[in-house]
């Protein structure tokens, strides 16, 4: 994401102009926009024509710079759009007090004029680094199934499986198992050009993977330089998972986001079942950071968005306070969606509370 204009006060309030680069940025904005923000951006309108009739003929669409007072945002990653919805306040005359959508992609830049809170400014600074960190895409293989993601600053998105030619066994012979590899490469290589990356961790049970790899270096030498092979236990969702557990991700791209989300909910976990270094729930974490007892705050996106949103915010800005760590989880992988099943708010601690 591009910040190409910040004018803040002191307090926060002010106008931040930028421009989503990737779908990534897309969802960064989704968290950032919350009802009754004021968002500029240029959109299709269609004018109306003042005519001697009663009704004023629909005119054809114009491209015009409108400012919606925010009432909705949808994220629409498959689309690669967000749709923010609201009352235009400016921008055409005639149409003020109307409703509008704007059809928000990659290279749109928008205008956002609101009261900032400090998370929401941070997830604008972690937008602007990442356009800095390299892209990777995971290929999970065994014997004839292949499932490859694309690494994303929310989740991995599945970009393709490949299965090996029909019958039990199809993929024994020499010949077929050359077959499914071409295909898995050539489906490797479309999704490369669709989505340009920096690495490809190819991971997976078995030799398959370290195969495969000898094969994409037998036919397309500058991409398998590209390659890191990792061992997981199965494929899919699963191994991605895996291999984001392992920090592979993190080794590559430093501070890759999900990778942490990932390791911070294992500990998490591992603390709960115990009954450790662990709090979670909104009653416990306030008692824990009364205690002064937070070292990582652990919120789902989703409870900033929702109607108790100033309740939690107050629990974020006292952790800060207190010199503990905010971590935002995203709802849109499992981490978050395990976050999500705790009450949304969790904490590691520094010390054990009663």
């Amino acid at each position: 994401m591009r910040v190409t204009k910040r004018e803040l006060k002191p307090d926060g309030r002010g106008e931040l102009s930028v421009v989503p680069e990737t779908l990534d940025d897309l969802w960064h904005l989704k968290h950032i926009l919350e009802a009754g923000d004021l968002v500029y951006a240029t959109t299709q309108r269609r004018v109306e024509r003042a005519t001697d009739k009663l009704r004023p003929e629909k005119g054809e669409k114009k491209t015009v710079r409108l400012g919606i007072r925010v009432e909705s945002v949808e994220f629409h990653k498959f689309a690669n759009r967000l749709r923010v919805r609201g009352v235009i306040e400016a921008g055409l005359e005639t149409a003020v007090g109307s409703y509008h959508t704007l059809n928000i992609e990659p290279g749109v830049e928008l205008s956002i004029i609101k009261a900032w809170k400090k998370h929401q400014l941070k997830r604008v600074e972690d937008a602007e680094r990442a356009a800095a960190r390299p892209k990777v895409i995971i290929l999970t293989i065994e014997e004839g199934d292949a499932v490859a993601g694309i690494v994303r600053q929310y989740g991995v998105d599945e970009v393709f499986y490949v299965r090996a030619g029909s019958g039990k066994g199809a993929s024994d012979s020499a010949g077929e198992r050359r077959t499914f590899f071409g295909e898995a490469l050539s489906m490797l290589k479309n999704a490369l050009r669709q989505f340009p990356v920096d690495a490809v961790i190819v991971a997976g049970p078995g030799f398959t993977k370290d195969d495969f790899l000898a094969f994409v270096r037998e036919r397309e030498p500058e991409l398998a330089a590209k390659m890191k092979i990792e061992s997981v236990s199965s494929i899919g969702l699963s191994g991605f998972r895996e291999v984001l557990k392992r920090g592979v991700v993190e080794e590559i791209c430093r501070e890759e986001r999900i990778a942490k989300e990932v390791q911070l909910i294992e500990k998490l976990m591992e603390e709960v079942s115990k009954d450790g270094l662990a709090a979670y729930g909104d009653t416990a974490v306030r008692s824990a950071l009364s205690y002064g007892a937070v070292e990582k705050l652990l919120v789902c996106d989703e409870r900033l968005r929702d109607a108790g949103r100033e309740s939690v915010e107050t629990l974020l800005k006292e952790a800060e306070r207190r010199g503990g760590e905010v971590v935002i989880f995203s709802t849109e992988f499992e981490p978050g969606e395990m976050l999500k099943a705790l009450g949304g708010i969790a904490a590691l601690l520094r010390f054990k509370i009663d």
